[in-house]
């Protein structure tokens, strides 16, 4: 995240540390910009499957009646927890509550960590192959991801672009602890009680500021990609399936 990019169609002058960076070519002025033609070569699978599933989502309504109830479900019936934080409601409380709810999480990277017994209770069974048939702009991880994919992208993506899809990640991890089942108030993390009404109220109205914000950021993104196609002269192929999840 520390190094800057300049992005795709800027070029950059007397900045001779660039020259021998990867992914950067010494265009005909001797300026050095992004090797766009290189990079779509080298990455295409990966341009192709984020394009695909950040398209999908974009063009997809946003829900919003997961309640973060994805980090419960992580926890429901377990004995030993990989996090050595005390649970707020306690064990059987915190169960109590998972089984109280629907439980409907879309996002593969958070189901796979469902427990066992957790997981024949999600009204979906997302896998990485139907990632782009089910992820959407409300869920929380899904529009975290945001920011990993600006990372996989690499010098494709500028670095305002970057900066600002962490920010968003950051904030909605900040609301994904207070939503989440432990206690974490001597961390300094205010716990949103998604229990109750009060607390489901709250979490519905940061996750629909996250989706419009999230949404933005997937427009940006896609025009980064479609700038990039454009300059390389390299059109977009058939969907593929998304590998680059973990």
């Amino acid at each position: 995240m520390r190094r800057w990019h300049p992005g795709v169609g800027r070029r950059l002058e007397d900045s001779p540390t660039w020259r021998d960076k990867r992914w950067y070519r010494v265009d005909e002025s001797g300026r050095v910009q992004v090797d766009v033609v290189a990079f779509l070569a080298a990455k295409a699978d990966l341009v192709r499957s984020i394009e695909d599933l950040t398209q999908s989502i974009a063009t997809r309504p946003a829900r919003f009646g997961c309640f973060g109830l994805h980090e419960w479900a992580m926890v429901y019936k377990q004995e030993e927890r990989r996090h050595r934080v005390p649970l707020r409601l306690g064990q059987r409380g915190t169960d109590a509550v998972v089984e109280s709810h629907q439980i409907n999480c879309t996002h593969y990277d958070a189901f796979r960590f469902f427990t066992e017994e957790a997981r024949p209770l999600n009204v979906q069974q997302p896998t990485r192959e139907s990632q782009c048939a089910v992820d959407q702009a409300g869920c929380l991880h899904a529009n975290m991801d945001l920011y990993k994919w600006c990372i996989k992208l690499g010098p494709l993506v500028p670095g305002e672009l970057l900066l600002d899809a962490f920010a968003l990640a950051r904030e909605i991890r900040w609301t994904d602890m207070r939503a989440s089942p432990y206690e974490v108030t001597d961390y300094g993390v205010p716990p949103i009680a998604i229990e109750t009404a009060e607390g489901k109220a709250e979490y519905v109205r940061l996750q629909r500021e996250y989706a419009v914000r999230g949404q933005a950021l997937r427009e940006r993104l896609l025009a980064v990609i479609a700038r990039a196609r454009s300059v390389s002269g390299i059109a977009s192929a058939m969907p593929s399936a998304l590998n680059h999840g973990e």
